[in-house]
């Protein structure tokens, strides 16, 4: 009797030795408006140990670019799996329902998720471009109503109580305002005169005071990370859990966001999983090839065991046979009334960037235009206070090509487009861009429709001043605002 109990529990330690780790949950944390200015990343103007201790523990990625230096485009990239110019999402918050509709041809990170038997959710913002029922993305907290959302706020609920007693994997999403917090009363206070900006900025009191808050910003959002990780540790949830911390594209300011220069499309990326750092951190703690924002819904779906689909053009960050990137395409188009459309190639050393419409100035009529922040800055550009390097991105036209050195120049001011010495690199760079629009049929070369155009006019009215704009209006006799097309 002895002998056949020690047997039997020989085979059974020997049974649980064989059985595979759970797997496990994978949460985005998922930050507005924000640049990488953190104790993890070398900047400690402001204090921020739990981000730092994400990274000190996990994977940090120091050249991570978004594929759009806005919300809406890069939020339906990643949740697709794809390039937003290859599934017509390329238009700043064209998924209204006014707008030229747009289907996914293909199931979402989300519903593979679910399909491999995840709890899904979101709080917080969905902000894709494209048609789509929230009942099929999102398992727990859906919303009242069935259907498409387009700028739907998923609602707040007690996540981590819920998903610590199911017992089921999840996939979860927690958007944080970041960039875009307005505190009164922030915990930790910058002094003005002490920060730096950069070059290609005029020094005006309320462009040094934004930037200040910035950092501001960084701390609370530390603050709110703290808080989701103690959620985690309290239902159990935190060694299991892989946690991607992000943010959507750069900061808010005039040459950050909606550009694509490194302060619009450049942000942190930290992933910590406790239970398995030792696997991601396979091909290193710190990683510093190029990556493309896009790869973290590939790299979510490897550790969950979900093979990335073959529609998808995601990777995994962490697969064994996980090759870099040799450049990441980044693409700029119609943001809210300002129609635009600019490509980019980033790799580990320079930037091409591709300007289509070179006679529309940068700073042509845009949301920020009701800033205060901006009518200070254009003021003082018409007082002269600027200087040349400053005067570029106030400048009435566009160069149609840039070509910038990030080793020598990573503030990307000097143009070397125009070089004798770049043409081989800009030719390679070109051809790089010219075959990638070929082969991704970037949809961004197509014109959008008149249903779209109305629809921008309903939305937006006088404050669309475009060719694109003008133009309907005079095709359909307008004098008004909108009248809808026959």
């Amino acid at each position: 009797m002895r002998f056949f109990f020690c047997l039997w529990l020989l085979l059974f330690l020997v049974g649980c030795q064989s059985q595979p780790n759970p797997r496990p949950n994978v949460l985005w944390i998922y930050v507005e408006d924000m640049n990488d200015w953190m104790g993890a990343y070398g900047d400690h103007t402001v204090p921020t140990p739990n981000i730092d201790k994400l990274a000190d523990q996990g994977v940090r990625f120091d050249k991570a670019m978004m594929p759009a230096p806005v919300c809406s485009a890069v939020r339906s990239a990643i949740i697709a799996g794809d390039m937003q110019t290859s599934i017509g999402a390329h238009h700043h918050r064209s998924g209204r329902a006014g707008y030229e509709p747009v289907h996914l041809a293909h199931s979402s990170v989300p519903e593979q998720f679910r399909q491999h038997g995840y709890e899904t959710f979101n709080i917080g913002k969905d902000d894709y471009n494209f048609i789509y029922d929230r009942r099929d993305f999102y398992s727990l907290m859906p919303g009242p109503d069935p259907g498409h959302h387009a700028g739907f706020d998923g609602a707040e609920f007690d996540w981590a109580t819920r998903l610590g007693q199911s017992g089921k994997p999840f996939f979860g999403q927690i958007q944080l305002r970041g960039g875009k917090l307005k505190i009164k009363k922030p915990p930790v206070v910058v002094d003005r005169s002490s920060v730096t900006l950069p070059p290609y900025y005029n020094d005006q009191p309320l462009t040094r005071d934004a930037w200040a808050k910035h950092y501001e910003n960084i701390h609370v959002t530390d603050l709110q990370v703290g808080d989701i990780l103690k959620q985690l540790q309290d239902n159990g949830l935190l060694e299991n859990t892989a946690v991607f911390f992000f943010s959507d594209h750069g900061m808010g300011f005039l040459r950050h966001k909606q550009f694509l220069y490194d302060g619009g499309l450049q942000v942190p990326l930290i992933v910590n999983w406790p239970a398995g750092n030792d696997k991601i951190r396979t091909l290193g703690q710190v990683r510093e090839e190029i990556v493309s924002g896009l790869d973290i819904a590939g790299a979510s779906m490897g550790l969950a065991g979900i093979p990335v689909p073959e529609h998808m053009t995601t990777r995994d960050l962490f697969a064994d046979d996980y090759r870099p990137r040799e450049w990441v395409i980044s693409a700029r188009d119609r943001c809210d009334w300002t129609f635009d459309r600019i490509r980019s190639v980033r790799t580990n050393r320079y930037k091409y960037i591709r300007n289509y419409f070179p006679e529309r100035p940068y700073m042509q009529s845009q949301f920020r235009d009701r800033w205060k922040m901006t009518k200070e800055y254009r003021q003082a550009f018409n007082q002269g206070k600027f200087n040349t390097i400053q005067s570029l991105f106030m400048a009435q036209a566009k160069p149609a090509e840039e070509l910038y050195d990030l080793q020598n120049d990573p503030h990307e001011i000097n143009n070397l487009a125009a070089f004798p010495a770049h043409q081989v690199q800009l030719a390679q760079l070109q051809q790089v861009l010219n075959q990638w629009e070929q082969e991704s049929d970037d949809k961004g070369q197509y014109a959008e429709t008149d249903k779209s155009l109305a629809e921008v006019l309903r939305y937006f009215g006088d404050n669309c001043q475009s060719p694109e704009c003008q133009r309907y209006r005079d095709k359909h006799q307008l004098s008004g605002n909108l009248a809808s097309p026959q």
